[in-house]
């Protein structure tokens, strides 16, 4: 029986390393706007989210919006919406990306309380699904499939 990496590999997908942090979740690289930021992987997060405070940072044009984020034992958050962002993850990359901004101090604040770093936001269910995502827990490694 071939490897799960040789089987994914032979359908187009794209292997990409993760960290496992001391909060036991799964972090990651990737490139918004051509810019690397550390990235919590949430499956459990509906949309891919960055911090306010990195709005700048990745070069993003925000709008205002009426809904509310929830998440990380904070409710009724204000968020901001950019679109037409480019993401890329190892050699998968998808360009005119909805993202959402909200103030990410609470998981920060969570994350430096365990001795482990602070991020720039989250990649969530929405580009698992766009990249029909596969992860090892075992390995750590997420797949994603190229087009």
């Amino acid at each position: 029986m071939a490897s799960l990496k040789k089987f994914l590999e032979s359908k187009s997908y794209t292997k990409i390393p993760l960290s496992f942090t001391e909060t036991n979740h799964f972090e990651l690289a990737a490139k918004i706007n051509g810019i690397t930021g550390r990235f919590i992987l949430d499956t459990g997060a509906s949309n891919t989210c960055v911090g306010m405070d990195r709005i700048d940072f990745f070069k993003m044009v925000s709008e205002s919006t009426d809904v509310k984020a929830a998440g990380a034992g904070a409710t009724e958050m204000e968020t901001l919406i950019s679109t037409k962002n480019k993401i890329k993850i190892g050699d998968w990359k998808k360009s005119r990306l909805k993202i959402v901004l909200f103030d990410l101090v609470h998981v920060n604040k969570a994350l430096t309380s365990h001795n482990a770093l602070p991020v720039d936001g989250i990649i969530g269910a929405d580009i698992l699904k766009k990249g029909n995502a596969v992860i090892d827990y075992d390995k750590k490694c997420l797949y994603l499939k190229l087009k």
